[in-house]
């Protein structure tokens, strides 16, 4: 029996959806509502569902970052979007990071039925289901389908999370406060990191701070600790250590050569 979990703010929606639709014609249960993303995602965390029924235009929620999220985490999972946000290239974007449904609010019944209709039998294919009808042909390419959505799916979090981690250096930055903002686990966030950049978290803030602190340091004006402060280190010894594993010299060597 394939689990489902309905994610909406709208109260009165995620309680109809329950009630209304025929679940066991699916061969499915709910095992959980929520009203906004993060309670949504300790929901799917929790549960792990094979479906979920969500809507991406909650508050304090980057829809496109928790579809990215989900399918990385949980490559799997059949994502059915029920949104009145009505943006084409949102849509585009949604369905390249392997949304099986994106239906518009209000929708009718007999889209929501043909929308688990189709996760159902993707989740079949990607079992290579006992269904004489579906071949290994189709299962291998329903398996190959969702590997191109899991790999974009973790690029555009790469993506997310190195963009969060150059915005945000200065600060007091750890790889919990990273994960959070593009939604998955630090210990997914951080293996994901490694395979794409070839680094760990601490190089990439370190990599992002030292090229803050370059631009910085050919202002005449500022002292090396204040460079060192505004780039998010509060001890100069510690800034001048790494500044001079990474770029071969001190950071007074480099004003000298680059001013």
């Amino acid at each position: 029996m394939y689990k489902v979990a309905i994610i909406d703010d709208e109260p009165i929606i995620a309680e109809g959806l329950f009630k209304t639709m025929a679940w066991e014609k699916w061969d499915c249960r709910v095992v959980g509502s929520a009203y906004d993303g993060r309670e949504g995602l300790a929901l799917i965390r929790k549960e792990q569902p094979d479906i979920i029924i969500s809507d991406i235009n909650m508050p304090e929620m980057n829809g496109l970052q928790m579809i990215a999220a989900l399918k990385s985490e949980f490559p799997d999972m059949q994502l059915i979007i029920l949104t009145g946000y009505r943006e084409f290239e949102y849509a585009r974007q949604a369905i390249e990071l392997g949304v099986s449904r994106f239906l518009l609010k209000p929708s009718k019944m007999n889209e929501l039925e043909e929308a688990m209709e189709a996760a159902t039998a993707r989740l079949k294919r990607i079992e290579g289901g006992d269904i004489a009808e579906i071949t290994a042909a189709e299962t291998e390419a329903e398996k190959e389908k969702e590997a191109v959505y899991h790999n974009e799916a973790n690029s555009f979090i790469v993506k997310n999370a190195l963009e969060y981690i150059r915005d945000n250096s200065k600060e007091k930055l750890r790889l919990i406060d990273v994960a959070d903002s593009v939604y998955v686990s630090q210990w997914h966030l951080s293996k994901l990191l490694n395979k794409h950049t070839g680094k760990t978290f601490s190089e990439i803030l370190n990599s992002a701070r030292m090229d803050r602190s370059k631009e910085l340091l050919k202002d005449p004006s500022l002292r090396i600790c204040d460079v060192a402060e505004m780039v998010g280190f509060q001890d100069l010894a510690h800034f001048s250590r790494v500044f001079k594993k990474m770029e071969g010299m001190s950071a007074n060597e480099y004003r000298n050569t680059h001013s």
